[in-house]
């Protein structure tokens, strides 16, 4: 038998056969809109710190060969001096020599004060972006992931774009600028150097650059293997994360020590990330070998250069000043080249990774919901206006809708057509798989059919602006969030407008029976919820059922959706639930599922659905007199509360 914690966990990888440089170039030139990109929004994030960011870096681009060429100067005028005191001058320091000395002394004192204010300014500035452009691009991808549908979301694909974005969104667009920041210097300084190289010995020119590409070429190759391997780990990196989270939630760890499921996920978690290790290690291991082969020839051309300089001073073709200015500029101009290379590289790089960010901002989205403008309008709690439809409750009906799940070719639903009355209630009923949740995804339009057409007052509610539909319903859903916030904010939070009306929370936690958890909770509604956060509250799980109950009748619905409500309710409770409900749907139409057949009765109709189709539908006594299928698992369920 195969051990678990062998099991394997890698995922089909794309082929990743060597390019050639043809094509590796046209890659490199696709990546520079995303650059344009990441610019724009570094513009719009923060115009003034971008401006001055920029003078800055054009002021450190021209410091160093500033610098080095009066350090020259010092040298021969010290030199020059020492002449004049051999000769028999005066040393003094009111003699010319040393007064231009020492005035040169003091031009490369204030330019280091200068360098010194201008790079203390530089990285003052950097740091106040990355919080600001992190922030800015995390709050794109929070907006983005609003307009998304429940599809894009239930897509491993369209998930992973998403963790991808998320991973690298605080570090990559600021490395991005930044780099660009950097190379714009090196450039600078580079070219500065150049002039100096070039009077001196234009041929060191040509090696300064011959000894730098090669370790370019390496760092750009292993750059895209970098990327590829960070790419083709996001599902991975998602599992990782689950196997972890399975062992630090509450949620789960009454399974894992009940079946000694702790060894088994550990071993699965460890197998993961040590095959993440012996990646990582094989590319840092090229990184080092390359990386050292290729600093050790640039070091032999700088000495070579260096040997030359040395004996063209020797001979006195340059004096003592241009070999101290040779040295340092061809060891720092060799330093700026392979910076701007590496800079590329990195460039490159953060280019490859800020394209995820903009597959997952580009990702087309069929319902999209209209964002507020600014951050102050985001936050207000003006409740949107009903002006498309007539208010009041409106016939619901469902035209041969059929629906099947994006890449999965079995129907969920096929062939229903259903009308519901305003202020009818309905209730369904059906094995699991029978296409209930599903029927209830469509009614929200979290999904659209993919035949037939769902109307909502005799409109299709594709044609209904979605801030319009979705105030005009609430539900309850099986799978109810437990918000980590306030009792209050729990139920508030089911109309936002009205989130801070205390009576009105107050009125819905009595409609959905979290009276009686707030009577119990030492802070009352404002008493925190979960263990997430200090002094946070836990309850039960039908006490969490009956706060995501209350947040339902918060909205001033006309439809009202209750998917299995009372699944964790005991007997007492149920019954309370259900005789507050008989009076609060009055004058809504309501859709009710649960498998607990004595609640389906006092609905004014039962559907009953089989293999994503109708079966029957009636009222109790209609279809226990047929003898049909709801009549067999009314019977079955009664037979099981006469055997207990």
């Amino acid at each position: 038998m195969t051990s678990p914690h062998a099991l394997d966990l890698k995922p089909p990888r794309p082929s990743s056969g060597p390019k050639s440089w043809k094509n590796r170039a046209r890659e490199i030139v696709s990546l520079g809109p995303f650059i344009g990109r990441t610019f724009r929004i570094l513009v719009s994030t923060s115009p003034r710190i971008t401006v001055v960011l920029a003078l800055t870096t054009v002021l450190s681009g021209t410091f160093p060969a500033a610098l080095a060429w009066v350090g020259k100067l010092i040298i021969d005028s010290v030199v020059s001096a020492s002449h004049v005191v051999a000769a028999g001058g005066s040393a003094g320091f009111g003699s010319p020599g040393v007064k231009h000395t020492l005035a040169l002394i003091a031009l490369e004192l204030g330019l280091m004060v200068l360098s010194l204010a201008n790079t203390r300014t530089s990285a003052l500035l950097r740091e106040l972006l990355r919080a600001e452009l992190g922030n800015r691009i995390n709050v794109d991808i929070l907006e983005k992931a609003l307009t998304l549908d429940l599809a894009h979301f239930q897509d491993s694909e369209t998930y992973d774009k998403m963790q991808r974005a998320r991973r690298e969104a605080s570090a990559r667009p600021l490395s991005m600028v930044l780099g660009v920041a950097s190379l714009a210097q090196g450039a600078l300084t580079l070219a500065s150097y150049t002039v100096l190289l070039a009077r001196l010995a234009p041929w060191s020119v040509a090696v300064l650059f011959a000894a730098s590409i090669p370790a370019f070429l390496s760092e750009a190759r292993l750059s895209t293997e970098s990327f590829r391997l960070a790419s083709w780990r996001a599902p991975e990196t998602r599992r990782l994360n689950y196997l972890e989270w399975i062992l630090t939630r509450d949620s789960h760890v009454k399974e894992v020590k009940l079946f000694a499921l702790g060894e088994l996920i550990l071993g699965r978690y460890k197998s993961l990330f040590d095959k993440f290790f012996r990646e990582d290690r094989a590319l840092a291991l090229r990184r080092f070998a390359w990386g050292l082969s290729l600093t050790l020839a640039s070091l032999g051309a700088f000495y070579a250069c260096y040997a030359l300089a040395a004996r063209r001073a020797a001979i006195g073709q340059i004096t003592l000043g241009d070999l101290t200015l040779y040295v340092a500029v061809f060891r720092q101009g060799q330093g700026a080249f392979q910076s701007i290379l590496g800079g590329l590289s990195g460039l490159y790089e953060d280019a490859l990774f800020m394209s995820n960010l903009f597959a997952f901002l580009d990702l087309p989205v069929e319902h999209t919901l209209r964002l507020a403008s600014s951050p102050s309008a985001s936050h207000a709690h003006v409740a949107p206006t009903l002006a498309t439809l007539p208010t009041g409750p409106l016939t619901l009906e469902l035209r041969d809708v059929s629906f099947r799940y994006p890449g999965n070719a079995k129907w969920a639903l096929r062939h229903l057509s259903l009308t519901l009355a305003p202020g009818e209630v309905v209730a369904l009923c059906g094995d699991n798989g029978a296409g209930k949740s599903t029927l209830v995804n469509l009614l929200l339009r979290l999904f659209d059919p993919t035949e037939g057409v769902i109307l909502y007052g005799g409109r299709p509610l594709a044609e209904i602006p979605l801030e319009e539909l979705r105030l005009r319903m609430s539900a309850v859903f099986q799978d109810f969030v437990r918000y980590q916030f306030s009792v209050a904010e729990n139920i508030g939070l089911g109309f936002p407008p009205a989130l801070d009306d205390r009576a009105r929370v107050e009125a819905a936690a009595r409609a959905g029976g979290a009276d009686a958890v707030v009577a119990t909770l030492p802070q009352g509604l404002d008493t925190t919820l979960g263990g997430f956060f200090e002094k946070g509250q836990e309850i039960s799980v039908g006490q969490w059922q009956k706060v995501a109950t209350s947040r339902a009748f918060m909205r001033p619905a006309e439809i009202l959706i209750l998917d299995e409500p009372t699944a964790s309710l005991d007997a007492e409770a149920e019954y309370e639930m259900w005789r507050r409900f008989q009076h609060l749907v009055t004058g809504k139409t309501a859709l009710l599922i649960s498998h607990r057949m004595s609640t389906l009765r006092l609905a004014h109709r039962i559907v009953v659905l089989r293999g994503g189709t109708i079966e029957e539908q009636g009222t109790h006594e209609e279809l226990m007199a047929r003898d049909g299928r709801y009549a067999h698992l009314f019977k079955l369920q009664a037979q099981g509360y006469v055997d207990s």
